[in-house]
């Protein structure tokens, strides 16, 4: 028998005075009554995410991201597109098919110092100019 309730042996309310320790009174309330009460300090210790929203639900639509390729990434890639089918040499330059290697947009970074007739589904404005200067042309299918 532990200490204290040996030592309250013979002592009518144990120390709880007359109320107390009768029945089901004083514990608090039910289950996680109190959290934003009396027992918010415990809540705050042992169960901090109790309260409020976590995270948020992302829907499946528009959650792939769009595959692009740079024009210097285009012109290191040439040797490997040809033999994938997706580019064939010209007369003067290059003919180049990126809806066939999986890329959706082609965009503006890196210099074109040859003709290049690109088909793709979209590409930036400053591509279309880079490539235009250097003798080329891009066909997205906006234009269709």
């Amino acid at each position: 028998m532990p200490r204290r309730t040996k030592k309250l042996r013979g002592s009518r309310t144990h120390g709880r005075g007359k109320k107390h320790g009768r029945g089901k009174g004083c514990r608090g309330g039910h289950g996680n009554a109190g959290l934003h009460k009396h027992k918010f300090k415990w809540m705050i210790i042992n169960d901090p995410d109790h309260f409020g929203a976590h995270g948020f639900f992302r829907h499946a639509q528009g959650t792939d991201p769009v595959v692009a390729m740079n024009l210097d990434d285009l012109l290191e890639g040439l040797p490997a597109l040809e033999t994938a089918g997706a580019a064939t040499r010209a007369d003067k330059g290059w003919t180049v098919d990126l809806t066939k290697a999986g890329v959706a947009k082609l965009l503006g970074s890196g210099r074109v110092p040859i003709a290049l007739n690109i088909t793709v589904a979209s590409a930036s404005e400053k591509a279309i100019a880079k490539v235009a200067a250097s003798g080329g042309a891009v066909h997205t299918s906006a234009e269709e």
